[in-house]
């Protein structure tokens, strides 16, 4: 599965990497007060990407950092205070007294 994972990286990487060489190409950014940028039309690309990915990542981070934060202390807490053992069940049954434990096999009585 491992191999699968890296094959399909690779394969993404390869077809990226010869779509930006097929498109290196100057784009012009109108900017404001009549400025203007040239810029290879696969860095454009990249940025525009990262601009929409980063604020969603960023606070879907962040909502996890609070959760696992609020979460935490109830873990503690579960782990420094095992739940209380029941004490065994007796059954009384014709073939003699047995006692419920937690075992798979019934014990000798």
């Amino acid at each position: 599965m491992q191999f699968l994972k890296t094959l399909f990286w690779v394969v993404l990487t390869v077809i990226l990497v010869l779509w930006a060489k097929a498109n290196w190409a100057n784009v012009t950014l109108r900017l404001w007060g009549g400025l203007e940028a040239d810029v290879k039309l696969p860095i454009l690309i990249l940025f525009a990407f990262l601009a929409g990915f980063i604020p969603p990542f960023a606070v879907y981070r962040a909502r996890l950092w609070s959760l696992r934060r609020r979460l935490e202390p109830a873990e503690r807490r579960s782990v420094a205070a095992p739940a209380a053992v029941p004490a065994p069940v007796t059954v009384s049954n014709n073939a003699g007294d047995r006692v419920a434990t937690d075992s798979k096999a019934w014990p000798t009585a």
